[in-house]
Protein backbone atom coordinates (compact mmCIF):
# COMPACT_ATOMS: atom_id res chain seq x y z
CA UNK A 1 0.00 0.00 0.00
CA UNK A 2 2.85 2.47 1.34
CA UNK A 3 4.74 1.67 -2.09
CA UNK A 4 1.16 2.34 -4.39
CA UNK A 5 0.80 5.76 -2.14
CA UNK A 6 4.34 6.80 -3.27
CA UNK A 7 4.17 5.73 -6.92
CA UNK A 8 0.91 7.79 -7.17
CA UNK A 9 2.15 10.99 -5.43
CA UNK A 10 5.21 10.96 -7.85
CA UNK A 11 2.54 10.55 -10.94
CA UNK A 12 0.64 13.22 -9.25
CA UNK A 13 3.92 15.21 -9.41
CA UNK A 14 5.07 14.58 -12.37
CA UNK A 15 1.74 15.73 -14.12
CA UNK A 16 1.76 18.81 -12.03
CA UNK A 17 5.31 19.67 -13.22
CA UNK A 18 4.04 18.85 -16.82
CA UNK A 19 1.04 21.34 -16.58
CA UNK A 20 2.94 24.00 -14.84
CA UNK A 21 5.63 24.17 -17.39
CA UNK A 22 2.91 24.15 -20.12
CA UNK A 23 1.33 27.04 -18.35
CA UNK A 24 4.58 28.71 -18.13
CA UNK A 25 5.28 28.73 -21.85
CA UNK A 26 1.71 29.41 -22.78
CA UNK A 27 1.82 32.95 -20.62
CA UNK A 28 6.26 33.46 -21.03
CA UNK A 29 8.57 33.41 -18.31
CA UNK A 30 8.12 37.09 -16.96
CA UNK A 31 4.27 36.81 -15.56
CA UNK A 32 3.30 39.69 -13.09
CA UNK A 33 5.01 41.92 -11.55
CA UNK A 34 5.54 42.74 -7.74
CA UNK A 35 5.50 45.67 -5.93
CA UNK A 36 8.89 46.39 -5.10
CA UNK A 37 10.20 45.55 -1.44
CA UNK A 38 9.95 47.98 1.24
CA UNK A 39 12.63 49.18 3.52
CA UNK A 40 12.80 47.58 7.14
CA UNK A 41 11.93 51.19 8.14
CA UNK A 42 8.96 51.71 5.55
CA UNK A 43 7.97 48.40 6.36
CA UNK A 44 6.96 49.01 10.43
CA UNK A 45 4.62 51.92 9.09
CA UNK A 46 3.51 50.91 5.73
CA UNK A 47 2.30 47.44 4.59
CA UNK A 48 4.79 48.09 1.14
CA UNK A 49 6.51 44.53 1.26
CA UNK A 50 4.92 41.96 -1.32
CA UNK A 51 3.45 39.22 -0.03
CA UNK A 52 1.47 36.21 -2.41
CA UNK A 53 -1.85 37.18 -1.16
CA UNK A 54 -1.71 40.76 -2.65
CA UNK A 55 -3.35 41.39 -5.88
CA UNK A 56 -0.68 41.61 -9.14
CA UNK A 57 0.75 44.68 -10.43
CA UNK A 58 2.20 45.33 -13.70
CA UNK A 59 5.16 45.48 -14.46
CA UNK A 60 6.29 48.84 -16.88
CA UNK A 61 9.81 46.95 -17.79
CA UNK A 62 9.79 43.46 -16.92
CA UNK A 63 13.26 43.86 -15.60
CA UNK A 64 12.93 43.97 -11.93
CA UNK A 65 15.00 41.34 -9.93
CA UNK A 66 12.09 38.84 -8.42
CA UNK A 67 13.22 37.31 -5.06
CA UNK A 68 10.69 34.37 -4.27
CA UNK A 69 11.07 33.38 0.05
CA UNK A 70 9.32 30.81 1.20
CA UNK A 71 8.52 31.74 5.08
CA UNK A 72 8.93 34.82 7.37
CA UNK A 73 12.63 34.38 8.77
CA UNK A 74 14.53 34.55 5.66
CA UNK A 75 11.76 36.82 3.71
CA UNK A 76 12.98 39.25 6.68
CA UNK A 77 16.58 38.59 6.11
CA UNK A 78 16.36 39.72 2.61
CA UNK A 79 14.35 42.61 3.01
CA UNK A 80 17.22 43.83 5.67
CA UNK A 81 19.47 43.42 3.20
CA UNK A 82 17.83 44.88 0.42
CA UNK A 83 17.27 47.49 2.94
CA UNK A 84 16.20 50.78 0.64
CA UNK A 85 15.93 48.33 -2.53
CA UNK A 86 18.24 50.31 -4.43
CA UNK A 87 17.66 47.88 -7.30
CA UNK A 88 14.10 48.44 -6.85
CA UNK A 89 13.68 44.40 -6.51
CA UNK A 90 10.04 42.40 -5.73
CA UNK A 91 10.23 40.29 -2.77
CA UNK A 92 7.57 37.79 -2.33
CA UNK A 93 6.35 36.02 0.78
CA UNK A 94 4.73 32.53 -0.18
CA UNK A 95 3.30 31.71 3.14
CA UNK A 96 1.82 34.97 4.42
CA UNK A 97 -1.02 33.71 5.28
CA UNK A 98 0.12 32.27 8.66
CA UNK A 99 0.21 28.35 7.26
CA UNK A 100 2.99 26.26 8.74
CA UNK A 101 6.06 25.41 7.46
CA UNK A 102 5.06 21.48 8.01
CA UNK A 103 1.38 22.19 6.30
CA UNK A 104 2.04 24.82 3.89
CA UNK A 105 1.13 23.34 0.31
CA UNK A 106 1.67 26.37 -2.61
CA UNK A 107 -0.82 27.23 -5.11
CA UNK A 108 -0.37 27.22 -9.08
CA UNK A 109 -0.10 30.40 -8.32
CA UNK A 110 2.87 30.01 -6.01
CA UNK A 111 4.29 27.74 -7.97
CA UNK A 112 4.55 29.71 -11.17
CA UNK A 113 6.38 32.46 -9.11
CA UNK A 114 9.39 30.34 -8.27
CA UNK A 115 9.42 28.53 -11.79
CA UNK A 116 10.19 32.15 -13.66
CA UNK A 117 12.51 33.73 -10.27
CA UNK A 118 15.64 35.42 -10.00
CA UNK A 119 16.45 34.08 -6.49
CA UNK A 120 14.65 31.25 -4.81
CA UNK A 121 14.97 31.08 -0.96
CA UNK A 122 13.70 27.89 0.70
CA UNK A 123 14.10 26.14 4.15
CA UNK A 124 14.64 22.81 3.09
CA UNK A 125 14.33 19.52 4.29
CA UNK A 126 11.31 17.18 4.12
CA UNK A 127 8.76 19.45 4.68
CA UNK A 128 9.99 21.69 1.38
CA UNK A 129 9.51 18.86 -1.43
CA UNK A 130 6.90 21.57 -2.28
CA UNK A 131 9.93 23.45 -3.44
CA UNK A 132 11.88 20.57 -5.08
CA UNK A 133 8.59 19.65 -7.23
CA UNK A 134 8.43 23.78 -7.97
CA UNK A 135 11.69 23.77 -9.06
CA UNK A 136 11.20 20.68 -11.68
CA UNK A 137 9.13 23.07 -13.84
CA UNK A 138 12.07 26.05 -13.43
CA UNK A 139 12.22 27.89 -16.88
CA UNK A 140 15.00 30.90 -15.47
CA UNK A 141 18.16 28.70 -16.48
CA UNK A 142 19.94 31.73 -14.25
CA UNK A 143 18.01 30.98 -11.36
CA UNK A 144 20.44 31.62 -7.32
CA UNK A 145 18.87 28.91 -5.45
CA UNK A 146 19.35 28.54 -1.70
CA UNK A 147 18.31 25.44 -0.03
CA UNK A 148 18.95 27.16 4.10
CA UNK A 149 19.58 23.62 5.39
CA UNK A 150 21.45 22.40 2.34
CA UNK A 151 23.96 25.55 3.06
CA UNK A 152 24.62 25.33 6.27
CA UNK A 153 26.43 21.99 5.87
CA UNK A 154 27.95 20.57 8.75
CA UNK A 155 26.19 22.62 10.89
CA UNK A 156 23.02 21.61 10.31
CA UNK A 157 21.84 18.85 12.99
CA UNK A 158 20.21 15.74 12.95
CA UNK A 159 16.65 15.79 14.35
CA UNK A 160 16.78 14.40 17.77
CA UNK A 161 14.84 12.30 19.96
CA UNK A 162 15.69 12.76 23.70
CA UNK A 163 14.30 10.80 26.64
CA UNK A 164 10.81 10.64 27.58
CA UNK A 165 9.69 12.70 23.81
CA UNK A 166 7.06 10.94 22.22
CA UNK A 167 8.64 8.44 18.97
CA UNK A 168 8.07 10.89 15.88
CA UNK A 169 9.50 8.24 12.98
CA UNK A 170 6.45 7.30 12.30
CA UNK A 171 4.93 10.40 11.07
CA UNK A 172 5.16 10.80 7.15
CA UNK A 173 5.75 14.46 5.74
CA UNK A 174 3.82 14.74 2.56
CA UNK A 175 5.67 13.30 -0.50
CA UNK A 176 8.16 12.14 2.22
CA UNK A 177 8.82 8.86 3.42
CA UNK A 178 11.42 8.40 6.26
CA UNK A 179 12.17 4.93 4.83
CA UNK A 180 13.05 4.05 1.31
CA UNK A 181 15.29 1.24 -0.14
CA UNK A 182 14.85 -0.45 2.79
CA UNK A 183 16.63 1.78 5.05
CA UNK A 184 16.05 5.24 7.22
CA UNK A 185 16.65 8.01 5.95
CA UNK A 186 18.49 10.73 8.11
CA UNK A 187 16.02 13.76 8.97
CA UNK A 188 17.64 16.81 9.54
CA UNK A 189 15.80 19.48 12.00
CA UNK A 190 14.74 22.15 9.35
CA UNK A 191 14.49 24.97 12.25
CA UNK A 192 17.72 26.33 11.35
CA UNK A 193 16.53 30.05 12.13
CA UNK A 194 16.28 29.64 15.79
CA UNK A 195 19.71 30.31 15.96
CA UNK A 196 21.14 33.65 15.63
CA UNK A 197 24.39 32.51 14.72
CA UNK A 198 22.73 30.41 11.89
CA UNK A 199 21.06 33.20 10.91
CA UNK A 200 24.14 35.31 10.69
CA UNK A 201 25.81 32.86 8.51
CA UNK A 202 22.56 32.63 6.06
CA UNK A 203 22.54 36.28 5.67
CA UNK A 204 26.21 35.97 4.06
CA UNK A 205 24.41 33.54 1.78
CA UNK A 206 22.07 35.41 0.93
CA UNK A 207 24.00 38.73 0.06
CA UNK A 208 26.64 36.42 -1.73
CA UNK A 209 23.48 35.65 -3.82
CA UNK A 210 21.95 39.17 -4.14
CA UNK A 211 25.55 40.40 -5.40
CA UNK A 212 25.55 38.03 -8.15
CA UNK A 213 21.94 38.93 -8.90
CA UNK A 214 22.43 42.75 -8.93
CA UNK A 215 26.12 43.69 -8.95
CA UNK A 216 25.48 46.73 -9.41
CA UNK A 217 24.71 47.11 -6.19
CA UNK A 218 26.61 44.83 -3.97
CA UNK A 219 27.97 47.70 -1.79
CA UNK A 220 25.06 48.34 -0.89
CA UNK A 221 23.90 44.64 -0.10
CA UNK A 222 27.62 44.36 1.65
CA UNK A 223 27.08 47.33 3.92
CA UNK A 224 23.61 46.51 4.68
CA UNK A 225 24.40 42.70 5.52
CA UNK A 226 27.27 43.50 8.04
CA UNK A 227 25.19 46.36 9.71
CA UNK A 228 22.29 43.61 10.51
CA UNK A 229 25.17 40.77 11.23
CA UNK A 230 26.11 43.18 14.12
CA UNK A 231 22.95 43.30 15.87
CA UNK A 232 22.28 40.20 15.26
CA UNK A 233 25.59 39.21 17.24
CA UNK A 234 25.02 41.36 20.12
CA UNK A 235 21.47 39.87 20.49
CA UNK A 236 23.24 36.41 20.77
CA UNK A 237 26.00 37.91 23.78
CA UNK A 238 22.72 38.73 25.22
CA UNK A 239 21.54 35.10 24.46
CA UNK A 240 24.88 33.68 25.97
CA UNK A 241 24.96 35.97 29.21
CA UNK A 242 21.18 34.40 29.57
CA UNK A 243 22.68 31.05 29.67
CA UNK A 244 26.13 31.95 31.61
CA UNK A 245 23.73 33.14 34.52
CA UNK A 246 21.21 30.24 34.11
CA UNK A 247 20.05 28.12 37.76
CA UNK A 248 18.59 25.72 35.48
CA UNK A 249 19.95 24.53 32.28
CA UNK A 250 16.97 22.51 31.12
CA UNK A 251 14.34 23.46 29.28
CA UNK A 252 11.08 21.65 29.48
CA UNK A 253 8.32 21.64 26.38
CA UNK A 254 5.03 20.54 26.93
CA UNK A 255 4.91 20.54 22.94
CA UNK A 256 7.04 20.34 19.75
CA UNK A 257 10.68 21.67 20.64
CA UNK A 258 11.71 23.02 17.49
CA UNK A 259 14.61 24.90 19.05
CA UNK A 260 17.42 22.58 19.32
CA UNK A 261 19.63 24.91 17.26
CA UNK A 262 18.90 27.39 19.90
CA UNK A 263 19.67 24.82 22.99
CA UNK A 264 22.99 23.60 21.28
CA UNK A 265 24.43 27.29 20.71
CA UNK A 266 24.22 27.72 24.70
CA UNK A 267 24.71 24.47 25.94
CA UNK A 268 21.21 23.72 27.19
CA UNK A 269 19.29 20.72 27.69
CA UNK A 270 15.59 19.96 27.30
CA UNK A 271 12.52 17.78 26.98
CA UNK A 272 9.73 17.90 25.36
CA UNK A 273 6.56 15.99 24.88
CA UNK A 274 7.43 15.54 20.49
CA UNK A 275 10.36 16.59 18.10
CA UNK A 276 10.44 20.05 16.55
CA UNK A 277 8.62 17.87 13.37
CA UNK A 278 6.29 15.91 14.87
CA UNK A 279 2.74 15.97 13.31
CA UNK A 280 1.49 14.43 16.85
CA UNK A 281 -0.81 16.88 18.98
CA UNK A 282 -1.92 14.36 21.66
CA UNK A 283 0.64 13.61 24.39
CA UNK A 284 0.43 9.88 25.98
CA UNK A 285 -0.28 9.44 29.71
CA UNK A 286 3.38 8.22 29.96
CA UNK A 287 4.75 11.32 28.28
CA UNK A 288 2.92 13.50 30.73
CA UNK A 289 3.85 11.46 33.42
CA UNK A 290 7.83 11.64 32.45
CA UNK A 291 7.82 15.37 32.01
CA UNK A 292 5.74 15.87 35.06
CA UNK A 293 8.07 13.95 37.34
CA UNK A 294 11.27 15.75 35.25
CA UNK A 295 9.57 19.10 36.26
CA UNK A 296 9.65 18.06 39.76
CA UNK A 297 13.51 16.36 39.46
CA UNK A 298 15.01 19.40 38.11
CA UNK A 299 12.77 21.25 39.10
CA UNK A 300 11.53 24.00 36.65
CA UNK A 301 9.68 26.72 37.48
CA UNK A 302 7.83 27.17 33.78
CA UNK A 303 6.74 24.60 31.13
CA UNK A 304 7.48 26.17 27.72
CA UNK A 305 4.78 26.10 24.76
CA UNK A 306 5.45 27.19 21.22
CA UNK A 307 3.07 29.77 19.33
CA UNK A 308 0.09 28.59 17.95
CA UNK A 309 -0.56 26.04 20.70
CA UNK A 310 -3.44 25.59 22.59
CA UNK A 311 -1.36 24.39 25.21
CA UNK A 312 -3.26 21.50 26.87
CA UNK A 313 -0.51 19.21 27.32
CA UNK A 314 1.84 21.94 29.25
CA UNK A 315 -1.67 22.33 31.42
CA UNK A 316 -1.47 18.57 32.17
CA UNK A 317 2.18 18.68 33.41
CA UNK A 318 1.60 21.28 35.72
CA UNK A 319 -1.66 19.29 37.44
CA UNK A 320 0.45 16.28 37.39
CA UNK A 321 3.54 18.13 39.59
CA UNK A 322 3.32 18.00 42.73
CA UNK A 323 3.32 21.56 44.05
CA UNK A 324 1.42 22.81 40.34
CA UNK A 325 2.80 25.84 40.48
CA UNK A 326 4.57 26.09 37.33
CA UNK A 327 4.57 28.98 34.93
CA UNK A 328 3.07 28.19 31.54
CA UNK A 329 5.10 30.15 28.91
CA UNK A 330 5.34 30.72 25.20
CA UNK A 331 8.50 30.86 22.56
CA UNK A 332 7.96 31.93 19.28
CA UNK A 333 9.10 29.64 16.99
CA UNK A 334 8.19 31.76 13.59
CA UNK A 335 6.85 29.05 12.37
CA UNK A 336 3.24 30.67 10.95
CA UNK A 337 4.14 34.31 11.19
CA UNK A 338 1.70 36.24 8.62
CA UNK A 339 2.67 38.86 5.64
CA UNK A 340 0.41 41.19 7.40
CA UNK A 341 2.46 41.18 10.46
CA UNK A 342 5.27 41.57 9.08
CA UNK A 343 3.44 44.83 7.27
CA UNK A 344 2.78 46.06 10.68
CA UNK A 345 6.08 46.13 12.11
CA UNK A 346 7.25 42.23 13.01
CA UNK A 347 10.65 41.12 12.43
CA UNK A 348 12.80 38.76 12.79
CA UNK A 349 15.26 40.36 15.25
CA UNK A 350 11.71 41.67 17.23
CA UNK A 351 10.94 38.32 17.52
CA UNK A 352 14.04 37.12 18.96
CA UNK A 353 14.29 39.96 21.07
CA UNK A 354 11.18 39.07 22.30
CA UNK A 355 11.57 35.52 22.82
CA UNK A 356 14.77 36.44 25.72
CA UNK A 357 12.93 37.24 28.62
CA UNK A 358 10.91 34.21 28.18
CA UNK A 359 14.23 32.50 27.72
CA UNK A 360 15.63 34.11 31.30
CA UNK A 361 12.41 33.27 33.19
CA UNK A 362 12.58 29.97 32.05
CA UNK A 363 16.53 29.74 33.08
CA UNK A 364 16.15 31.43 35.94
CA UNK A 365 18.78 33.96 35.24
Amino acid sequence: MAGNIKKMKAAAAAVFTAVLTGMLTACGAGGAAKTPAASPAAAKTEAAQTTAAETEAGSASGRRLKIVTGMFPEYDWTREILGDNPGDAELTLLMDSGADLHSYQPTAEDMMRIASCDLFIYTGGVSSQWARDALKGAVNPDMIVIDLLDALGDRAKEETLVEGMQDAHGHEHEGHDHEEDGHEEEELDEHVWLSLRNASFLCGMIEEALEKADPSNKEVYAANTAAYQEKLGELDKQYQEAADAAKVRTLLFGDRFPFLYLAEDYGLSYYAAFSGCSAETEASFETVAFLAAKADEIPVSCVLTIDGSDKRIAETIVRSTKNQDQKILTLNSMQSIAGKQAGEGVTYLSVMEENLPVLREALGS
